[in-house]
Order: structure tokens, then sequence, then C-alpha cells
């Protein structure tokens, strides 16, 4: 929780706000708009990258969105996915997020790396099951947990 903590103090980092279902909804419809837009942008491979790690990073905010949890720190986001979401994600699930962002840093902001067609290729096929996965996590979220979700935020 030693990251968590820090998430809370930093600026843009995680903060509790108020829940809000219409909020979740707008960040899972620009998830979908990433989705079909890495679906047309066929063998341009940084924005495919780009388009589907934000498909992922969406999909994962509105469900923040709909617990109360503001967050403009992408790696606070992850983190806070890890600590407080796994009775709806898995460690393979944080790792796909964790990788899918070292992907998009490297892809946007990093012409000399090389991004392996095995990793770019996995991205774009997780992405739409990344999405799948928060939309059940939102569809079966229940006011009890998202209560203890911000109880247990507040003990950090």
């Amino acid at each position: 929780m030693k990251k968590i903590k820090w998430c809370l103090n930093v600026k843009n980092g995680l903060e509790l706000v108020e829940p809000s279902e219409n909020m979740s909804r707008i960040y899972l419809l620009k998830s979908e708009d990433a989705i079909n837009a890495a679906s047309v942008l066929n063998d341009n491979r940084d924005w495919e990258i780009s388009s589907s790690y934000y498909a992922m990073y969406f999909a994962l905010y509105s469900i923040l969105m709909r617990v109360g949890v503001k967050c403009e720190n992408h790696s606070c986001t992850i983190e806070f996915m890890e600590k407080f979401l796994l009775d709806y994600f898995n460690d393979d699930d944080v790792t796909d997020m964790r990788n899918a962002m070292k992907l998009r840093i490297d892809a946007q902001y990093y012409a000399d790396r090389e991004i392996s067609v095995e990793k770019y290729k996995k991205m774009v096929t997780d992405a739409p099951r990344f999405l799948t996965k928060c939309k059940e996590a939102l569809y079966t979220i229940t006011e009890n947990e998202i209560t203890e979700i911000q109880n247990r935020i507040n003990l950090v």
C-alpha cells in the first residue's frame, strides 16, 4: 500500500470523488471509440498501440468513475486496479495493463525503441477482451462493494 499512499498524496494522483454512473458511461464510450479507431488503423502500429492502450485505460477508468475515484496518473490508476479491483481482475490483467502502458509510451515517445510483433499483436487483441472484462465488472459491482473500496482508501 506504500505506492497507493504515494498516489493519494501526489498531484493528480488518486482522489476520492462522488461516484458517477454518467461519467462511467462516458469513459466506456471513449473506450469503445478507441477500439473502433484501432480496428481501422491497419498496419499503423504506433497508432494502433496508442488506440488499444487508451481503449484499455478508458475502460478501466470507467470503473474508477463508478467507484468514485479520480486519477490523472496512469501508473496510479493501474496500481488502484491491482490493490482494489482484484475481485474483477487477476494478476495477468494487471500485467497486461502495465505492459500496454509501456508499449504506448515506447510507441509515442521513443522512435528508437523496437516493439516486437508479438507484443504489438497481443496488445491489439487484448484490448477488446479487456473492455469486455471491464463491462462485466461495471455491471456486477454493488453499492456495498463501492462503499467498501472507498472505506479501504480512507484507511490508507
